[in-house]
């Protein structure tokens, strides 16, 4: 079925319906109407702009900078409307404002809050549980129902319930299963024998995507490692169908995040021109020099392999261990030329990992800690395009802290056990 004769979906963001359907799925309508005491988040929410962060001043750690590797002693982090008006040692700083809320970091370590490049945040709740374990802004692999594009308004009206957000939509696959119901315009799909396969059905799922509001598009190249049933080196969409899809995006200015695993999947979603790779356990040497040509992130997603290795299904479990030490050695060697790399932790399922659990594998892969660090801060900043907004806690910057137990350089566990998190102002209790 051709779906070329299909008018293009308005590009409107006020198709009540669907938008009202994504928040009720994320659950994000009940969390606005719940933020209702806080009378700046409120007001924002009846007139459909932004929420205003909080005031406050963090004193007394020692402060990182990931960007430059400076510690900085007896540090002050002054943060006023959700935005750092000052940042650095008592000395240089100098007055803080009088009357606002104070977080002390006496003995503590006191660094940006961290950036999850790849997670699957469905629920309101999993957004919370995102923030509460050190991760202020991150990147939508993905939703079934446009649920993160929920999240990405939730975090805009009430920024202490969810992360910074780029939401990717609905996945760009061959086969859509219930997804075909996420939006109308997607209804014409449904007669299509072989799925998502043609240029015309190609172009049609992402300009639906880009239409209800998508920051990102979600593809991918090889089938998932996730399922047993699936094999991960089979190769789903060629060079020109991944062509066609990145090209429909950039019209929009919109960046692809691809799917991907083996090495002929890899290079070809590389050199078809896609802004980030995704999980790549068998990137090769020829990609990874094209990458660096071409400026490809690299999201390894280690976490999510990690994971396998743990899984009561022995395919899965043998995968998980055969994996990664490959995708180790993929990171390691991506690092040492050159290519960018973003943390992610691909977390889905109703489960949130911590981001810093994909800095330790980082480390664990070879990188310096400061180095894998900058993976979860200014690198993966710089991916989502937050790179003048997260990443540092410097003047400009947005008011998101993670205030840790310890040296991150020596042990970056730490980042895992976050202290106390601070979301655009807003000081939150960590996980426990």
């Amino acid at each position: 079925m051709c779906v070329e004769n299909t008018p293009p979906p308005s590009n409107r963001l006020t198709r009540r319906g669907v938008l009202a359907g994504a928040a009720a799925l994320a659950g994000t309508s009940a969390v606005l109407a719940g933020t209702a005491p806080a009378a700046s988040a409120s007001s924002a929410a009846r007139h459909g702009s932004p929420g205003r962060g909080g005031d406050l001043v963090v004193e007394g750690g020692r402060l990182l900078d990931p960007a430059t590797g400076e510690v900085t002693e007896d540090a002050v982090v002054v943060i006023a409307g959700g935005v750092v008006r000052a940042a650095g040692s008592r000395g240089r700083v100098g007055r803080v404002p009088a009357g606002v809320p104070v977080l002390r970091a006496h003995g503590q370590w006191i660094l940006p809050g961290l950036v999850d490049a790849h997670i699957h945040l469905n629920t309101a709740a999993e957004a919370r549980d995102a923030v509460l374990k050190g991760a202020t802004s991150a990147r939508s692999g993905s939703t079934n129902f446009y649920q993160d594009i929920a999240v990405r308004e939730l975090a805009r009206q009430a920024p202490e319930q969810a992360p910074r957000l780029r939401a990717a939509g609905v996945f760009v696959t061959p086969d859509l299963g219930d997804t075909i119901l996420a939006d109308p315009e997607l209804a014409p799909l449904a007669r299509l024998r072989d799925g998502v396969r043609s240029a015309d059905a190609l172009r049609r799922v992402v300009e639906v995507n880009l239409a209800r509001g998508a920051d990102t598009i979600k593809t991918r190249v090889n089938e998932r490692a996730g399922l047993p049933e699936q094999d991960p080196l089979v190769q789903v969409y060629d060079h020109e169908q991944l062509s066609t899809i990145v090209a429909a995006a950039r019209r929009r200015g919109k960046g692809v995040l691809c799917h991907s695993y083996s090495e002929k999947g890899c290079h070809d979603a590389v050199t078809a021109g896609i802004r980030s790779l995704e999980h790549g356990a068998f990137v090769g040497e020829r990609t990874l020099h094209e990458m660096r040509r071409r400026g490809t992130y690299f999201t390894p997603t280690l976490t999510a392999i990690a994971g396998l290795a743990e899984s009561s299904d022995p395919v899965l479990a043998e995968r998980g261990r055969t994996y990664l030490p490959v995708l180790k050695r993929a990171v390691l060697a991506a690092h040492e030329l050159g290519v960018p790399l973003a943390a992610g932790t691909d977390s889905s399922g109703g489960t949130v990992d911590p981001i810093g659990r994909e800095v330790e594998l980082m480390h664990a892969a070879g990188l310096s800690a400061l180095d894998a660090i900058r993976t979860a801060t200014t690198g993966a900043a710089k991916l989502l395009g937050f790179d003048s907004t997260a990443g540092r806690l410097a003047r400009g910057f947005a008011g998101d802290v993670l205030v840790v137990d310890g040296d991150p350089l020596a042990d970056l566990g730490v980042l895992s056990r976050p202290a106390r998190v601070v979301r655009a102002g807003f000081a939150i209790p960590a996980a426990a």
